[in-house]
């Protein structure tokens, strides 16, 4: 059965994948020229600098990828555990790091902090533990749900306490609170919330769970995240899917109410028996596949948002602050913070995450000469309202530019970079508002409200990570393994109930779909 899959970032190259390995004509039609969507490297100074996701978790997930497919991860990409999870900095005297071994970052928030603090990051742990615990294959990788009822029944209605243990009516900041008494600390593991681009003052304390995740293990691979996108792709070909690079999608195709294929920018008319929408979901209900896609999701309000993010790509000297690979300076005051960003402006004394991508973790010294940097500011989701003039972008520089310096680091000055900001974002992903995550995690029904798998045009599926289960390299994977699962069931359906071969002869398609003949959109 033919499977047309609209972008080939994580999630679509997961289900490509998955449905290509399992015998399905598989055609991902992506508009840029590289795939691996947010997953992508940007030319700076001469030199490819990651500009997407830098953080590599729960390997588990594309190890069972790669095998389903009959291949193993480390014959496609070079990955290794990270000793060192992240580096982290409040001053220029201030710095503590977080370990592989939790051991050895007990001992550290100890040293750090105090005896208190480490019994409270123990609590800490495994308490997000057992919130883990209790959502992992009720929710995070399985289907979604609707309500807190049908959760309940997949955890186990004898299990009613579990329900409450996950913490979903209480704020990530108040239940932080609870566990550290030094607002470092509390602001250290509050920002696991804008993992998912949200605010820890909006999120429910369930969020503990990413401290969880990568407690697991951080990995390092080789040549970044577009290594791991480029051997998937590898993998899906290899079972005989094809890839169309440079080719933006403009409308999907409705026969008989169903969706039976995709129309390309030239004109050409792409059939299939099932299409997935690796986009943000707000692309199709504002139009941008066509009129006929509008009806398929709820539109999400721009209040609803995540984050979106200014990122600098440098090719820079540094100097001072001992860089590991993964590196956060906090702002003095996290509350103005995410503040600032809600009444919709850039914060003027910002945290900051630096990525020295030429690092390995943990090591203090760096390449000689130049090295590549990612740097990221959160910032509000208004790349469709605001401009970001260049005055802006030089004030946002310098605010950024502060934060380093306060904690001892100095970057080469003037900076060669290029900057994204939200207009950038909204441009790759239109409708957006350059929110890079979908829909925020703010209250208890948010995961209830992201977009699943299924849309309300039959044969039209969603994958992403601004669709369940969330955001991030390891859940837009599992976004493309429950659309492949329930693409499989639905066309193995199809084939029973509506079998190719009749009397008289064989049932054939149109040569073209019927509502682009004015037969009507259903």
């Amino acid at each position: 059965m033919r499977v047309a899959i609209i972008g080939a970032g994580m999630g679509g190259l997961a289900c490509a994948v998955r449905l290509a390995a399992s015998g399905h004509d598989v055609t991902v039609i992506e508009r840029e020229q590289q795939v691996g969507g947010k997953a992508r490297r940007i030319m700076v100074d001469g030199t490819p600098i990651d500009a997407g996701p830098t953080v590599f978790t729960l390997r588990d997930v594309f190890d069972d990828l790669f095998a389903a497919a009959g291949r193993s991860l480390d014959d496609y990409v070079s990955v290794r555990p990270a000793q060192v999870l992240a580096r982290h900095a409040w001053d220029s005297d201030s710095q503590l790091d977080l370990h592989a071994d939790p051991a050895r970052s007990e001992a550290a928030i100890g040293d750090f902090a105090g005896a208190d603090a480490a019994r409270g990051y123990r609590a800490f742990r495994m308490e997000a533990a057992r919130i883990y615990g209790i959502l992992e294959h009720s929710m995070l990788r399985a289907d979604k749900v609707f309500w807190p009822l049908p959760l309940m029944r997949r955890i186990g209605l004898a299990r009613i306490g579990d329900l409450l243990a996950i913490r979903p009516y209480e704020s990530l900041w108040k239940v932080l609170g609870e566990h550290f008494t030094d607002p470092r600390l509390r602001q250290l593991f509050a920002r696991y919330s804008t993992y998912c681009g949200s605010s820890p003052f909006d999120t429910p304390a369930t969020l503990m769970l990413i401290a969880h995740v990568e407690a697991q293990g951080v990995w390092l691979i080789d040549g970044g995240m577009s290594a791991l996108a480029e051997g998937l792709r590898r993998v899906a070909e290899e079972h005989g899917a094809r890839f169309r690079t440079g080719t933006p999608v403009v409308d999907v195709e409705l026969h008989n109410r169903k969706a039976c294929g995709v129309s390309v920018e030239s004109g050409e008319f792409i059939p299939a028996d099932a299409v997935v929408a690796n986009c943000d979901p707000a692309a199709l209900a504002s139009g941008r596949l066509g009129q006929i896609a509008t009806r398929a999701v709820a539109p999400l309000q721009s209040r609803s948002r995540s984050l979106s993010a200014l990122v600098w790509l440098t090719h820079a000297r540094s100097e001072g602050f001992p860089l590991s690979r993964h590196n956060v300076f906090f702002s003095p005051d996290y509350p103005r913070e995410f503040s600032d960003i809600k009444r919709g402006a850039v914060p003027g004394d910002p945290s900051v995450y630096l990525c020295a991508l030429d690092r390995d973790a943990g090591s203090g010294a760096g390449p000689e000469g130049r090295e590549r940097f990612q740097i990221i500011v959160n910032a509000p989701a208004n790349g469709d309202r605001l401009d970001y003039s260049a005055e802006e972008k030089e004030r946002c520089t310098q605010a950024m530019r502060r934060t380093l310096e306060r904690c001892g680091l100095q970057l080469e000055d003037p900076l060669p970079h290029l900057l994204l900001t939200p207009n950038d974002f909204e441009r790759f992903s239109p409708s957006t508002g350059g929110a890079i995550y979908g829909r925020a995690s703010h209250g208890w029904a948010a995961s209830f409200l992201r977009q699943g798998t299924r849309t309300r045009i039959p044969g039209l599926y969603c994958a992403g990570g601004s669709t369940h289960p969330g955001a991030g390299v390891p859940m837009a994977a599992l976004s493309g393994r429950l659309a492949a699962q329930q693409v499989a069931q639905d066309l193995a359906s199809m084939r029973r109930f509506h079998p190719a071969a009749t009397p008289g002869g064989m049932s054939m398609r149109s040569a073209m779909p019927l509502d682009r003949m004015g037969a009507g959109t259903g």
